[in-house]
């Protein structure tokens, strides 16, 4: 697979009828190691290992309803209460983060409400903090530790 811009980790991939898996560690079982597969596993383990969130409050494709269809969060993070504070939004490393990411994410987010959105390709990483009270947005330098989004 394509190095990205993340650390590097350490993976249980195995082949199952010609076709690569990869264990999530979050769903807790083996699924089709797509390129996009490829940045959410490594995303979220740099999620964990240097965001310092913890896995337990991680949930990959988080179902939800949109305008009355069936959407997936690619990855979603909560605090102790259950309430989500982060999105991400990741897409494989030929997929160029555009408007229509930025739109994507924002869609889900009418749902979710959340103060943090991430989309990445595993090459670029961008955050966005969103400020209700204000009606304003405002792009980070660095995704925050996971003690930072929820105080």
């Amino acid at each position: 697979m394509q190095k990205l811009n993340l650390p590097e980790y350490n993976f249980n991939i195995k082949l199952n009828n010609n076709k690569l898996e990869i264990f999530d560690s979050i769903r807790k079982k083996f699924v089709a190691l797509t390129p996009e597969e490829w940045v959410r596993q490594n995303f979220i383990m740099y999620l964990i290992n240097k965001k310092h969130f913890p896995a337990s409050l991680i949930a990959v494709e988080k179902k939800l309803i949109f305008n009355n269809m069936t959407r997936r969060t690619d990855i979603v993070l909560y605090n102790k209460n259950g309430s989500p504070k982060l999105i991400v939004e990741c897409k494989s490393t030929d997929i160029k983060i555009n408007q229509k990411v930025f739109d994507q994410i924002a869609r889900y987010n009418m749902t979710l409400k959340v103060n943090y959105l991430v989309v990445t390709n595993g090459l670029e990483h961008y955050c966005c903090y969103i400020d209700d009270k204000n009606k304003t947005y405002n792009f980070l330098e660095e995704i925050p530790d996971y003690k930072n989004i929820i105080d």
